[in-house]
Formats: structure tokens, sequence, C-alpha cells
């Protein structure tokens, strides 16, 4: 079993940056790989970036690459979201997920087993 906590969220002007943090509880989370996704009004839960369970392997999303960056620190249970050059449509509620049984990164929402209760993200014009 592993619980989320995200944190970080807040009101930013464009271009600015927020820094999520996604604080994990259970024996298994150095095993665990790791994902941020976003939910905007209206719209479906997308994927933002994934994490392998030793930060070997990422992928970001083509909206977010190159002023995305997920990274995580096993020692301290925590995976990060740093997001610099905001945009307005980057404005979401973004989701802290873990995927159990299988060290390959995924896309898919399906794919994760424990999810986070979300922080919000503003972006303002």
């Amino acid at each position: 079993q592993v619980q989320l906590v995200e944190s970080g969220g807040g009101l930013v002007q464009a271009g600015g940056s927020l820094r999520l943090s996604c604080a994990a509880s259970g024996r298994t989370f150095n095993a665990n790989v790791m994902g941020w996704f976003r939910q905007a009004p209206g719209k479906e839960r997308e994927f933002v970036a994934t994490i392998s369970w030793n930060g070997a392997s990422t992928h970001h999303a083509d909206s977010v690459k190159g002023r995305f960056t997920i990274s995580r620190d096993n020692a301290k249970n925590t995976v990060y979201l740093q997001m610099n050059s905001l945009k307005p449509e980057d404005t979401a509620v973004y989701y802290c997920a873990a995927r159990s049984g299988s060290y390959y990164i995924s896309v898919y929402l399906r794919d994760y087993d424990y999810w986070g209760q979300g922080t919000q993200v503003t972006v303002s014009s």
C-alpha cells in the first residue's frame, strides 16, 4: 500500500515557476514507477511526466517538454515536478500517482494503482 500527498501548488503568473512535491508512504516506494498527471476543468485527466524507480528513465508529455522536469529522491520518499515557463493552459489540478508491480514507465492512467488527492495550479495571464 502506498499513500501519496501532493503539495506546492498555488497561483502564479504566466512565465513563473512552481515545484510540486509528492510525499509517499509505504515500504515499496523505491520500487514504484511514479507519474504526474493533471486535469483541467471540463477535461479528462492527462499524462504529464513519469519516472522509473531509480530515476534513470523519464518521459514528459510534448506539451510540457523543455519546461517541466520530473525527479525523485528515494531517500526522502518524494517525487518532484519542477515547472518553469508556466502558461495559462497549464492551469489544472495536478495528481501524483504510483505504479506497482512493474518497472516500466507508463503514460497511461490505467497503469497506476495509487493516486494522491491533487494540488491546484493556477496560472494567470
